[in-house]
């Protein structure tokens, strides 16, 4: 937003460890004319993404009861404030076989993984599809973050890759996208590295940025015209990334009066994982209420991850709890973490419901897509899907109810059925063989 005059103090604060973030940016202090391309009355569709690793104690997630009036499980229980704008999906499928590596990978990529490969065949994700189109009108393409930092070598799972299991997002097949666990980092992303969200400092930056690129492009053309095919294709993926970064200083440069809420530099990762979710919940907040970006994925753990959650009574590590033999107290410990992370996400949309967006909320313009690429995780299964989607999508989805589909049909063709109620179709979506039927997605 380019904002020339308020009416009302940014002065109302949001905590999280390290941050302390002004909020809400109401419209009332934007004059209408200095809106980009928002409205009070159309505000832009977001897409946000929840990952959960590891699994779900499927018993005490699936509602028994089908379509409207289901009953709470115990894992969704704390979401029961916004049954009205959830839609719980069973009975997806995922297209994968190696394990994990599988799981996180064709998330949202739809793509198949095949036992033997060296690697699990990845594809261009549904958020950087969105991407793509949503960041022709921000500074931010979008945000990939994370809770759990990178494992950088070996293998993490299936004789896969770390890579596999470190991320979500796929820019093409070849290009796996980092997830950023580190607050500070991500602000430094959002406002730049000189510690302020002072406009003209933020400007300046740019500018240095772009007499920096422009060399860089340059040398990085002469060396394509002497390079082989291959080498050619890594040389024109890179460039892909020096144009982002170009368009994002052309998007700063076209508003030297951008501003945004004040707020203090996180120091680093806080010492707890609440503390850490909340405050890389509240990051999230904070770029899509000011339109920095309209796409952010966050992974509340890497798959394998064997965190261990003592401050909920849970001593034992998280996958290795999570192949359970069906001892049912053991499945009840991977309930009770699941149920966990629910609650911590239900934190987030209360924020997003409290942010005005046009006439209604952050909550009512965002769909959000929570979930996880396996459920029985004893038997690592790709059947029966845990997935949940929230909020408004500006009018395009009708919450309150649990829908479940009959024959297996595969994930990705929910992927590109929300593309296509985001405004971006597309015809197909890694190995989708279609869209989801209206009956009974209707309002879907």
């Amino acid at each position: 937003m380019i904002i020339t005059k308020m009416s009302l103090p940014r002065r109302t604060v949001l905590r999280g460890l390290g941050a302390a973030v002004a909020l809400p940016l109401l419209d009332a202090m934007v004059p209408a004319a200095s809106a980009l391309s928002r409205t009070a009355a159309n505000p832009p569709r977001r897409f946000g993404v929840v990952y959960v690793p590891n699994g779900i104690a499927m018993e005490h997630w699936t509602p028994t009861q089908e379509g409207r009036g289901f009953d709470l499980t115990p894992i969704l229980e704390p979401l029961a404030p916004f049954r009205d704008q959830m839609t719980v999906v069973s009975g997806l499928r995922g297209y994968w076989t190696p394990a994990h590596a599988g799981a996180s990978t064709t998330f949202l990529t739809g793509a198949a993984g095949v036992a033997g490969e060296t690697a699990p065949v990845a594809d261009i994700s549904m958020d950087q599809i969105l991407a793509k189109e949503y960041g022709q009108e921000t500074e931010l393409a979008s945000l990939q973050l994370a809770i759990d930092s990178r494992a950088n070598a070996g293998q993490c799972s299936g004789g896969h890759s770390c890579v596999y299991t470190n991320t979500i997002c796929w820019r093409s097949q070849t290009t796996p996208l980092p997830m950023e666990n580190n607050p500070r980092v991500v602000f430094e992303q959002m406002f730049g590295d000189s510690g302020s969200t002072d406009p003209a400092i933020r400007l300046a930056r740019m500018q240095r940025d772009r007499s920096i690129l422009d060399s860089v492009t340059e040398k990085v053309s002469d060396l394509r015209r002497e390079v082989g095919g291959a080498d050619s294709l890594k040389i024109d993926e890179y460039l892909d990334g020096v144009r982002d970064i170009e368009r994002r200083i052309q998007r700063a440069e076209q508003q030297p009066s951008f501003d945004v809420p004040e707020l203090e530099q996180p120091e680093g990762i806080p010492a707890t994982f609440a503390e850490h979710v909340e405050l890389m919940f509240d990051l999230q907040l904070l770029a899509h209420q000011t339109d920095l970006t309209r796409v952010s994925t966050f992974m509340l753990g890497r798959e394998v991850s064997s965190r261990t959650y003592t401050e909920i009574g849970i001593p034992d590590a998280h996958h290795p709890l999570s192949h359970h033999e069906y001892d049912p107290e053991r499945i009840a410990m991977m309930a009770k973490i699941n149920a966990y992370h629910a609650a911590l996400f239900a934190d987030y949309l209360a924020k997003l419901r409290a942010t005005p967006d046009g006439d209604g909320s952050l909550l009512d313009s965002m769909m959000i897509l929570y979930g996880c690429g396996m459920s029985d995780s004893n038997a690592h299964s790709p059947l029966n899907l845990p997935v949940l989607l929230l909020g408004g999508c500006g009018g395009q989805l009708e919450g309150g109810r649990h829908l479940k589909y009959e024959g297996d049909p595969l994930m990705p063709n929910l992927l590109v059925t929300l593309t296509e109620k985001l405004g971006v179709p597309v015809e197909r979506l890694g190995k989708s063989d279609g869209t989801l039927s209206v009956e009974p997605l209707t309002g879907v």
